[in-house]
Formats: C-alpha cells, structure tokens, sequence
C-alpha cells in the first residue's frame, strides 16, 4: 500500500505531506484547491510523463516522492525492510530524473513497478480495463472456477503446440543446410572409406618406394658386401685362419686360450653376417610394377591428407567424426517426421479445447454484461448499456480462439462502441468500479486511485459508489478524489486539500471536522444548520456500511 506521498514545486504545491493508511482514503476540497494536483504527482511517481510547465513557478523541479508497502517480489528486488520509495524529478527546463530505493533509474522502470502497486483511473490515465488482456481475463474469471481449469488446460495444450512449431520450423529452416552438409559428409565418408587408409600406412609405404626405387644399387652393395666377406681371400677366410692360428697358439700357451675363444666367435659372427647378407641380396628383385603399385597408393595416401589431416591417424580420426555427424543429421530427418506428427496431434487437442473455453465464454457473456448493467444503473448510470462481445481470431491465441471486448453506450442515442472510445472518463471511472465490483478480484493490484468517479452523479447514486468504493476497501488500499458528500462520508482516512495564500495544504481532518466538511460540500456552508444534520446522518449510514450492519 501507499503509506506516505511528499510533493515539492508541482503546480500549486509547494511543500505537501500526505499519509494514507489502509481502507478507503478520501480527499475532498474546494474546485481549484489542489486535489487533482496530488494524484498528479502521484502519477510522476509512477512513471507518468513530466512536463515543464508542472513545475511551480519559481521552483527549480517539481519533486515527489511516494513510499509504499512492497514485499521483495512484488517490487522486482528493489525493495528494503519490506518498503520502497520511488522518486521522481521534473526540471523547470523540461529535464526529469528518476530513483527507486535510493538508486538512479528510468522512468520506464517506475511505470514498472508502479503498475505493480498502483492503478489510478480518471480522464487522463490509461485505463488497464481499455486493454483486451484485461478484458479477457475479466471474462474468464467471472466464467467461474471450472472454467479457469479449462482455460488453464487450453493454454497448457497451446504453448506446448507453439513450442513444438517453433523446433519444426528451425528445423525446416535448416533443412537446406542439413542437406548441403549431410551430401558433403557423406562424399567425404565415401572417399576416405574407399581409399581406406590404415593407421602407420604412409610411413610403410614410404620405406617400400624408397627400397623398390634404389633395387638395383642395393643389389650392387649388397653383392660388394657379400664379396668382401664370403669371397675368395675374404674377411670370412682370413678371421678364420687367425681362430686357427690362435687355436694352436693356445695349445702352447693357456693364456691365448681367450684370444682364441674371441677369435673363433667373430668367425662364427661374419660368416653367419655372410649368410644374411647374401638372403639380403637375394630378395632384392626389380619389380617396377609393384613400385607403381607403392606410388600410386601414397599418392592416394597424400590425397586425403591434403584434405582432412596431415598423417593417416588424422584421416581415419576425421572419418569417425563425419560418420557420427552424418548419423545426427540422419535422426534430425526422423525427429522432424516425430515433430509433424506430435504438432497435428497438438493443434488438435488444442483446437478441442479451445472450443471449450469458446462454449464458456459464450455463456459467461450476456451475464457478465447484464451484472455490469445492474452496477452501472446503481452507480447512477440506469441509461448505460453494456455488452460483452467475442470475436473471432483468425488463429488460436494464447487466450483462445476469440479476442473480448467491452462495448459501451452511455445512452439510448449511443451506439455500443468499444469502452475506450464511448466512455468519459468519469464513466470509465465508475465502470472500473463496477467491474470491480462485480469480480473484485480482478487483479493483485493493492491500491487502488479513483479520480472523476463522481462526475455526473449525486443523491443515491453517490451513496452507492461510496458503498462500493467501501467494499473495495476491505480487501485493498482506495484513494478517492471526490466532491460528493455522499462518497466521502465512507472514508477510514479524510484529507481535507485547502489552498492558503496560492499553496495547498493537506489536513486529515477528525470526525467533528468531518462534520463540518461534508456540511460544506453538502450547502457550502459548513454551518448550516439542515447541512450539518445531513452530514451526520450520512456519517451514520457509512457507519453502519463499514461495521457490515
């Protein structure tokens, strides 16, 4: 709730301090007083548009703060101790500035949170009920609790749909590219799968070329070799005639006995080098067909690293990963054939249901329209009509398969037009009040500003918008800017607005000052005799109305 409003420099304001409790507040005054000028800086304060020339002449900046109640939620974290205050400045030159809790903001963000704590409605507000969204929501809570279920399942169902197109259509979208990529993974797989490249390949293949390439000069070393120890007067012959030689010398002397042994095993060792080298030689064979073979295959070999990675690992590594891809792209195909059939199945189930939400609506119509009219007529408007009207969308809607719309006559000449443009704003005031009073719940919003709800009216259609107004209060925070006797005398807190010497002043005035106000606002005197006697017979009946009598 608003508990505490501070206005400098606005209008006729200079220096203003205005505490409201809870229940029903009213402010009454003279024509001219300065009550407009408060809800006026109350709407500052919630983000409304500053001008210039709302600044009090002299003043630099037209300031107003506003504290309210705001547990943490409600006031999006900027809330302190359960409180918050949003401030507001309006420069003599036409510059405004804004903070919520102390810190810099935008005006933007006070609309915010203000919609959240405040719904002011006069001539110059905007008006929640004029919006569609409201209208509808309007509609569908006074269609009743199992109508609620319905709309709740309908949405369920409809946002589920929604999602399920908005996956179909990025991947329709995609489908294209999927394609291109899917055709170049599958060209890539196939190429490397037909070369089929095997990890350590090129490196093998490289020592073969190298071998078949050079065949006949190995040939000749390796001959020249075998000659050097296996021929005539070679290596072989001679390490062996030195084991011989070594063999008798041990004979003659035991301690040539290890020179012997050495001797004999590096015998042994080049001759069976001899051998090797001969095997070596003689599988070295000048095959130039196999060598194409060899060279045709590295070049192969070459032809994909080039491509997808510069050793054999790589290729066969970049292979495993486009194959992989190539299966997601495939599942993509048959989740998008899933997706298609669970959208029909969804639009369906959404198009069954909202028919039932239609059916509701339908019949929720001409009875929400009629419990307006009786309200109107009561708050002294018997000539106004009221109808709730569906039309038709072209598709469903996140609310259904029709858009509501209040429609208003303010008489028999009038033609039912839509509420923004048929109603004043005193008489979008008292049909906010109406509907409010048919469904107070219509919303959370905990305080409630009622500015030109009297206009038009007095006697007993006074009575029962003060009655209604009362009503509303037990449950929230009502601000009333009135002239009627009749409205004021319902208030739990009344703020008289005077203007002393050009600047106004607020007074909350006791019940003996009551007495006196109400006479003013009855005779414009407050000491008229018949005024006075008036004025506490409507303070009795608000009485009685406020204790539930």
């Amino acid at each position: 709730m608003l508990h505490e409003l501070r206005i400098t420099g606005l209008g006729v304001i200079d220096d203003l301090d205005l505490e409201l409790h809870p229940g029903l507040n009213v402010l009454t005054g003279e024509t001219g007083a300065g009550k407009t000028m408060v809800t006026v800086g109350l709407m500052l304060a919630l983000g409304g548009r500053g001008a210039a020339s709302l600044v009090r002449s002299g003043a630099r900046a037209a300031r107003i703060q506003a504290r309210f109640d705001a547990p943490g939620e409600l006031a999006d974290g900027w809330s302190e101790d359960g409180e918050v205050i949003l401030a507001r400045s309006v420069g003599a030159d036409g510059k405004s500035s804004a903070r919520i809790g102390g810190q810099l903001a935008t005006a933007s963000a006070l609309a915010r949170i203000g919609s959240e704590l405040v719904e002011v409605h006069g001539q110059h507000q905007a008006q929640r009920l004029l919006s569609s969204g409201t209208q509808t929501a309007f509609l569908d809570r006074f269609a009743g609790a199992s109508h609620i279920v319905a709309l709740a399942a309908y949405r369920e169902t409809f946002e589920e749909c929604e999602a399920t197109r908005s996956e179909l259509d990025q991947l329709r979208v995609a489908s294209r590219e999927r394609e291109r990529e899917a055709d170049l993974l599958a060209y890539q797989v196939n190429e490397i799968q037909a070369v089929d490249p095997q990890p350590g390949e090129s490196g093998r293949l490289l020592a073969e070329e190298s071998r078949l390439g050079h065949v006949e000069r190995l040939v000749e070393e390796s001959a020249a070799a075998e000659s050097v120890l296996a021929g005539d007067e070679g290596l072989a012959d001679a390490l062996g005639g030195v084991a011989a030689r070594m063999g008798a010398a041990a004979e003659l002397d035991p301690s040539a006995g290890e020179l012997a042994a050495r001797s004999r095993g590096l015998a042994a060792e080049l001759g069976e080098l001899a051998r090797d080298v001969r095997a070596y030689r003689e599988t070295l064979l000048v095959d130039p067909v196999h060598l194409q073979d060899v060279r045709e295959r590295l070049a192969s070999l070459r032809g994909l690293q080039r491509k997808y990675g510069e050793t054999d690992e790589e290729v066969v590594r970049f292979c495993r990963q486009a194959e992989e891809r190539l299966g997601v792209l495939t599942g993509s195909d048959e989740r998008l054939a899933q997706l298609e059939a669970r959208e029909a199945d969804l639009a369906e189930q959404a198009h069954a249901r909202a028919e039932v939400v239609s059916l509701g609506r339908a019949a929720a119509a001409p009875k929400l329209a009629g419990a307006l009219g009786r309200e109107l007529e009561a708050l002294g408007m018997a000539e106004a009509r009221v109808e709730v009207g569906l039309d038709a969308l072209p598709g469903l809607g996140a609310t259904g398969a029709e858009r509501v719309e209040l429609r208003f006559s303010g008489g028999p000449a009038q033609p039912l037009q839509p509420l923004a443009r048929a109603a004043s704003g005193g008489e979008l005031s008292r049909t906010m009040l109406a509907c409010r009073s048919v469904l107070a719940d219509l919303d959370d919003i905990p305080t409630l500003v009622f500015d030109e709800v009297d206009a038009g009216i007095g006697g007993q259609a006074g009575l029962a918008v003060g009655k209604r107004l009362a009503r509303l209060a037990r449950d929230r925070q009502i601000v009333v800017v009135t002239h009627l006797p009749q409205i004021a005398c319902f208030a739990d807190r009344h703020v008289q607005v005077r203007k002393d010497a050009g600047d106004a002043t607020v007074e909350v005035v006791d019940e003996a000052a009551r007495v006196a106000e109400l006479s003013r606002m009855l005779a414009g005197l407050a000491d008229s005799e018949s005024a006075v006697s008036h004025a506490e017979e409507l303070l009795g009946e608000a009485a009685k109305v406020r204790s539930g009598a």
